[in-house]
């Protein structure tokens, strides 16, 4: 890709650092939109609850992506916080979306956050991006978080939608709490371990990314996960032998749902996600394995 001006929404986070970072090193224009007074020409101020952008910090953006959102699993999922989760992620993508659409110049390119949380609980079924929203709160979210993307896409923008797993990363996300735990000798499976969690590299999560940003024939949605998804307890027992920890205490699923609440169904929830529609398109990824994602995060 061509020196590009490029927009991250969420370019604080686990993922947004990252992609940022990556970006800057090959020479690319990065404003990050901030909700406090711009510090700098990089900044653009934006307040995704009250729905105000910038738009003129947007003009002459080649790539806008949007990956802003409340921490699924920051806090206890009161109403309040539930509310939270859903507002940040589609009121925030409704707000960039229709700014960019109505520039004079729309960007080529519309990257929008989402989850495998669309899916629900899948159990052991393999499942690509053809399969249907499931049911509950994180699928109902995923689905409105994506539907807010439309006035952009209808404007005629390629819109994609990048339909993360778990990042495997020390320095954040579920992930960045598992470490300590496992360095500790405290780690465990989750329930009875059989579960499926489909994760992925956080340096594979970026290169995806910036994969679908350069590739003008793919839009709409795509899984952001490893090709080969494992059960927790496989996961539990890779995490034991890269760190040379033991991991004989599970962790029952009746103490779970008593410290995490409503959030322990996805905990213990399971989701056999594959990334086809990426592997299709001819992406490469780095970490393919666990174990080898797992030291690539240490």
């Amino acid at each position: 890709m061509e020196h590009s001006r490029i927009a991250v929404a969420g370019a604080s986070g686990l993922i947004g650092s990252a992609l940022v970072r990556s970006l800057r090193a090959d020479g690319h224009e990065v404003v990050r939109l901030v909700r406090h007074e711009p510090r700098g020409e990089d900044e653009v101020r934006w307040d995704p609850e009250r729905q105000t952008v910038d738009a003129a910090g947007l003009s002459g953006c080649d790539v806008v992506v949007n990956l802003a959102g409340a921490g699924v699993g920051d806090k206890r999922w009161t109403p309040e916080y539930k509310r939270l989760i859903r507002d940040s992620r589609v009121l925030g993508t409704a707000t960039l979306a229709e700014a960019a659409a109505a520039l004079p110049e729309p960007p080529r390119v519309f990257v929008n956050g989402s989850a495998i949380g669309y899916y629900g609980d899948t159990g052991d079924r393999i499942t690509d991006e053809s399969a249907p929203p499931g049911d509950g709160f994180l699928p109902s979210v995923c689905e409105e978080w994506e539907e807010a993307a439309a006035p952009v896409r209808e404007a005629g923008v390629r819109t994609v939608f990048v339909r993360t797993g778990l990042v495997v990363a020390s320095g954040g996300g579920a992930w960045g709490r598992l470490f300590p735990l496992f360095k500790a000798g405290l780690g465990g499976r989750l329930g009875d371990g059989r579960q499926y969690w489909s994760y992925i590299a956080l340096h594979d999560e970026v290169a995806a990314i910036r994969h679908l940003i350069d590739r003008a024939d793919l839009s709409g949605p795509f899984n952001l996960t490893a090709p080969d998804p494992l059960t927790n307890q496989e996961i539990t027992e890779a995490m034991g032998r890269v760190l040379h920890r033991p991991t004989p205490f599970p962790v029952p699923a009746a103490v779970l749902r008593a410290v995490l609440g409503e959030m322990a169904g996805d905990v213990l929830g399971s989701q056999r996600v594959v990334p086809r529609r990426l592997l299709e398109s001819g992406f490469a990824f780095a970490f393919p394995g666990i174990e080898d994602t797992i030291r690539a995060a240490e």
